[in-house]
């Protein structure tokens, strides 16, 4: 794809060889997408391969390093790449989860408030409810969390779906490790003056299921969602005392 777009899709993946080709073409097929990068997160299956074909630049951990660390290799690869192409103004960075397949296409929506100047980040909020990621629990303590720390809850607050423009990603970095990215980015900006806004899409991805695996991912999403909001609370009595 030629470098005329001023947008790149970050893609974080791992063991989605079954939908990551209609995910690259989706998000291949967005305006203003001219840079489609999946981080291939330590799989054990071809996602790598599966992507590459479709026409993604691929970035392979070894190792399963997490979520946070997947999203700052793809954007570190945008960069890298826009150095080379000794770019004036870096393109916007659109986060979209592996498993979307073809409706990765519908999330073009998310891009146009960042583009018009309207927002510095944007969030998804699904149109089937039942179908976004996550448990009740953690759902619960991520929003919770958040409007705590800022005074705003949002509607899906772990939704990975998500365009930032490039400064305001930086910003927050270094991310909050694993599944605590989402929660952490989202109150990190708010605290910093960046303007975050929801932005309903017509998406869905893999539902999570009953079984062990599923509960598992669950508990480990809770977990880091615990540690960030945990970690910012600790920012904020520190700042108080010197105050």
């Amino acid at each position: 794809m030629p470098p005329s777009g001023d947008v790149a899709v970050v893609i974080p993946a791992r063991d989605e060889s079954d939908r990551i080709r209609a995910t690259v073409l989706g998000s291949a097929s967005i305006p203003g997408v001219d840079v489609v990068i999946v981080v291939d997160d330590g799989s054990r299956d071809g996602t790598w391969a599966v992507a590459e074909a479709a026409g993604a630049q691929v970035i392979r951990h070894a190792r399963n390093r997490g979520k946070a660390a997947a999203m700052e290799s793809g954007a570190e690869a945008v960069r890298l790449l826009e150095s080379r192409e000794r770019r004036a103004h870096p393109r916007h960075l659109l986060f979209l989860d592996g498993d979307l397949g073809d409706t990765a296409k519908e999330s073009w929506p998310l891009v146009e408030p960042v583009r018009a100047d309207e927002a510095d980040m944007t969030i998804a909020t699904f149109t089937d409810r039942v179908r976004q990621g996550g448990h009740g629990l953690v759902i619960g303590l991520a929003g919770a969390g958040i409007a705590r720390a800022t005074g705003w809850r949002p509607t899906q607050p772990l939704n990975g779906q998500r365009c930032l423009r490039r400064s305001a990603f930086e910003s927050a970095r270094p991310l909050a490790a694993g599944f605590g990215v989402e929660t952490a980015l989202t109150i990190d900006l708010l605290r910093q003056g960046w303007r975050v806004r929801e932005v309903e899409v017509p998406l869905s991805h893999r539902a999570t299921g009953p079984d062990w695996r599923s509960q598992l991912h669950r508990a480990r999403q809770f977990a880091d969602v615990a540690r960030a909001l945990s970690a910012r609370q600790r920012w904020t009595a520190a700042r108080h005392q010197r105050g």
